[in-house]
């Protein structure tokens, strides 16, 4: 599809929007997708079309199976559309909804209906189609960059892996123990709406890299992305405890910290060779690097 906003383009991969009146507006959000809302009598669909090569390292059928179960339980919009031959997926477009970011994660309003949704997830005894071991899923992004050829030689990628063994081996979580969790749990995939399809308030949506993990792993993951003072992170996590093995889980999700962060590092690089959008994945990505390298230190030079 060359350009989505052609109407010849819509029509040959909507055919069902012939002879209707619609309206076709661009969404922000994705670095990796082309994002877009049509809304016609048929429905009010948020439509993404995947970026070049992303099935290096999402598999589409597997999240299109997660999406149709989350929504199930009231996590998800509804998928619509699910078209990986013409590399498209389309959901209920959510009006009037909120896009969180990570001041929201500051508003003490917000701070329950996040955790109960995590948890809502977590327990849900969904069993999805992808195992997400977080060392061997770093090591399954180094493999890619490799055969890429891009220039590591600024980063100490081999004695970063070693120390992230080191923490895989501490943490020792069996198999047994995963739970369907995101993945990518940045602010901004969480919509706050008001509507009796989804119980907790809130929606979460982009479930490109859903798969069974550690809970701490996922929750590690959006520590991360949101970067919020330590006493408000120990705050969520009672509230996601409910006073369950609340230190236990707490010390997971510290030594898990470095692991999310090296593998967005290594995401970042990847998107650099082979991404035609308009991103500094680079920088975004040393970013990614420094923290985890900081967490990954601290917590070995405490031992």
């Amino acid at each position: 599809m060359n350009n989505p906003f052609e109407h010849e383009s819509i029509l040959t991969v909507f055919p069902e929007l012939k002879g209707i009146d619609y309206t076709i507006t661009p969404l922000t959000g994705g670095i990796t997708n082309t994002l877009f809302r049509i809304k016609s009598d048929l429905g009010d669909w948020a439509v993404r079309f995947y970026g070049e090569n992303t099935e290096l390292f999402i598999d589409r059928t597997a999240e299109a199976e997660t999406m149709k179960r989350m929504a199930k339980i009231g996590i998800s919009p509804k998928m619509i559309h699910f078209s990986p031959e013409n590399r498209y997926t389309s959901v209920e477009f959510i009006d009037h909804a909120k896009t969180l970011n990570n001041d929201d994660f500051l508003n003490e309003s917000y701070h329950k209906p996040i955790m109960d949704t995590i948890r809502k997830i977590h327990s849900s005894h969904i069993t999805l189609n992808r195992i997400f071991n977080p060392i061997i899923e770093i090591e399954k992004m180094l493999k890619i960059l490799e055969s890429l050829h891009a220039d590591l030689s600024e980063f100490d990628i081999d004695q970063s892996i070693q120390k992230l063994h080191v923490l895989d081996q501490r943490l020792n979580i069996p198999k047994d123990d995963y739970v369907p969790c995101h993945i990518d749990l940045l602010a901004e995939n969480f919509l706050a709406v008001n509507s009796p399809d989804f119980p907790t308030g809130l929606a979460v949506i982009d479930w490109e890299y859903a798969g069974m993990a550690p809970a701490a792993y996922d929750i590690a993951d959006m520590f991360q992305e949101t970067l919020l003072p330590k006493e408000l992170e120990k705050k969520l996590i009672h509230l996601y405890c409910e006073g369950n093995h609340e230190k236990d889980f707490w010390e997971k999700v510290q030594l898990f910290k470095p692991f999310p962060d090296f593998y967005w590092f290594l995401w970042s690089l990847i998107q650099k060779e082979i991404s035609k959008i308009d991103f500094d994945f680079y920088t975004y990505g040393k970013g990614k690097y420094e923290n985890s390298m900081m967490n990954m230190n601290i917590i070995l030079d405490s031992q």
